[in-house]
């Protein structure tokens, strides 16, 4: 294409050729999974249904976006008029061929039966702000913090219709279905017999944080990627180039976000979570301490329990994941690998330095398994109160355990 006839064309789609382009090369680091896609592409030998395995801040969403751009571009001559038009559909997450599932619920305005069609506005409007968002945050931008995101069967039959109907392009016909461990089993049992029998010329990629909550009779049925933890230098420097991050602040913030660029982005936003998650955590751990033969702590302790069963599952959830770092962080102190303890609180009169010690090989396996155990209970739609309340008590008897 000449450099004339570009410009028109991009006024005649109303396109900015020089920003609106989605592409492998946006997507933050993760080479060799891009060159395996790029590969399948040009080969024409894609699988009907993958299986993308990683944080959401390692890229999976863009990855698959970027993917499904190069498929549905394949057909066109690259700067052609179809070409920019299907690059510009896929952009606005707009391309009748390409749709997308994600975990929802009940609102104010949808009462009832809820799909991820009836978001669709929101969830462009999210994408477009951070594509390496976490689930937390686009609940929190739908105003259901507070509730379980899920995806039921309803959405399952949505899939099935969607994948009957013949491309609009007579091309690729995909289906990303973001979080797809949020899927509940009448919905994954009702997709099987897609990933099974597809219909021809569908992808169906399936994004996951957590693969084991996937049924396994879909997770063997489905190439897999594994998506590893993005380096320190791959986000520092994303975020001098996009965010206009000086470069000392960038690599601070590359070391504590721990290859997760989106938690790169919410260490830079000081209204993070973490403020509040340590304030938290301290009252936590220090009724803990004071709890051995002491019932005013234990109460103290309950009351902790039950005020933070009055917050949203995904916020418990969000926090015990952070308890978990917060005690990873303090093992590495209390073991003097200095170099990878990136943790500065917030409060002044909290030293690691006089906690690590009490976070040592014979604690530490039993505090995170209850952790864990905790927020899969709490995943599971257990009592919270019970759930948090049990495991104060717990943690009591943990952190006074001898090295």
């Amino acid at each position: 294409m000449t450099s004339n006839l570009q410009p028109k064309l991009a006024a005649i789609f109303g396109l900015n050729s020089l920003v609106l382009r989605v592409d492998f090369k946006q997507v933050i680091g993760q080479e060799h999974i891009k060159a395996h896609l790029q590969t399948s592409v040009d080969n024409g030998r894609v699988a009907h249904a993958q299986l993308f395995v990683g944080k959401a801040g390692t890229g999976i969403l863009p990855m698959a976006i970027a993917y499904a751009s190069a498929l549905l571009c394949k057909p066109h001559q690259e700067g052609s008029p179809e070409y920019l038009l299907t690059k510009e559909r896929v952009r606005k997450l707009a391309h009748p061929d390409l749709n997308f599932v994600f975990p929802i619920n009940t609102n104010d305005t949808i009462k009832k039966h809820p799909v991820s069609d009836l978001f669709i506005d929101e969830w462009r409007s999210f994408v477009a702000e951070n594509p390496y968002g976490s689930q937390f945050e686009w609940l929190s931008s739908l105003g259901i913090a507070k509730k379980q995101g899920n995806i039921n069967v309803d959405e399952a039959l949505e899939m099935v219709k969607k994948l009957s109907l013949k491309a609009y392009e007579g091309g690729y016909k995909i289906i990303i279905v973001w979080m797809a461990d949020a899927m509940n089993t009448a919905c994954a049992n009702k997709i099987l017999k897609l990933v099974e029998e597809p219909p021809n010329n569908t992808v169906l990629l399936l994004l996951t944080e957590q693969e084991e909550q996937i049924i396994n009779t879909i997770r063997s049925r489905c190439q897999k990627l594994d998506f590893p933890l993005l380096s320190e230098a791959q986000i520092s420097q994303h975020l001098i180039d996009n965010q206009s991050v000086v470069q000392p602040k960038a690599l601070t913030t590359s070391r504590l976000a721990q290859g997760d660029y989106n938690k790169a982005l919410q260490i830079l936003d000081e209204g993070s979570d973490d403020t509040v998650f340590e304030q938290w955590f301290l009252t936590w751990v220090r009724n803990a301490f004071l709890a051995k033969g002491n019932k005013k702590a234990i109460q103290a302790l309950l009351k902790w329990s039950e005020d933070l069963a009055g917050e949203g599952r995904e916020t418990q959830k969000k926090f015990l994941s952070y308890c978990m770092e917060f005690f990873r962080q303090a093992l590495l102190k209390n073991y003097g690998a200095d170099s990878l303890v990136f943790f500065t609180p917030h409060d002044t009169k909290f030293d690691l330095n006089k906690f690590a010690p009490f976070v040592h090989q014979n604690n530490i396996f039993e505090i995170t398994e209850q952790l864990q155990d905790a927020s899969y209970h709490i995943e599971r739609n257990g009592n919270a109160k019970i759930i948090l309340a049990d495991l104060s008590i717990k943690l009591t008897r943990l952190i006074h355990r001898k090295p």
